[in-house]
């Protein structure tokens, strides 16, 4: 009997140094996932970092190479008439892209402009090297399309509020401050054309 005690021990030792072996392995293994999960997620983690930096230095340098820049309110507008949009800025110099709110926040904080709440709800970025391209074009769609909504600007480094931009929108376009000095000038050159002219004629009866 006491042979046959010591064989069940036997047994039972050699079932547990097994249980504990396969937990161990499972352990072991358990362990290896985890680091090649936590290794892939931080890497993940740092690609995502990475990739919104970029989109954030990108709306920096749109922003810093441009004479105005609006932000304004998409929401409504269908995407043909989105379109269409497109192609009248593109047509005025002015370019449209459509970023995270979070982003230009961080964006514009970075070059320490303040637009205060005006980035709550969706916002659209309009740039151009233009004073008044930007916000006309703008203006004179919204008219059309009612679902558009100027929201702020910044202009010459200058924030402009809605009563602002309303103000900029009335000015002549650059196209149009050339053609008032060339129509000026030509009429410069003709009023002084008709004064040699009745010179010369008093010239000659003298």
């Amino acid at each position: 009997s006491t042979q046959g005690y010591s064989s069940a021990a036997s047994d039972v030792y050699k079932r547990q140094g097994l249980l504990y072996r396969r937990v161990l392995v499972l352990a072991r293994a358990f362990f290896v996932a985890t680091q090649i999960f936590e290794g892939g997620v931080c890497m993940a983690s740092e690609k995502i970092l990475k990739q919104k930096q970029a989109v954030v230095e990108e709306i920096k340098s749109h922003v810093e190479s441009a004479t105005s820049i609006v932000l304004f309110d998409y929401r409504g507008l269908t995407d043909g008439e989105t379109k269409e949009l497109r192609t009248k800025l593109k047509e005025s110099g002015t370019f449209y892209k459509v970023f995270k709110n979070t982003l230009m926040a961080r964006a514009f904080k970075d070059l320490n402009i303040d637009l205060g709440d005006a980035l709550n709800g969706p916002s659209a970025l309009v740039y151009g090297t233009d004073q008044v391209a930007p916000v006309k074009t703008l203006t004179e769609f919204a008219k059309d399309h009612p679902a558009l909504e100027l929201k702020i600007g910044v202009i010459d480094g200058e924030i402009a509020d809605k009563a602002k931009l309303a103000e900029y929108a009335s000015l002549p376009s650059r196209d149009g401050l050339l053609t008032m000095l060339a129509g000026g000038m030509i009429g410069l050159v003709r009023d002084l054309s008709i004064c040699l002219d009745l010179y010369s004629q008093q010239k000659e009866e003298n």
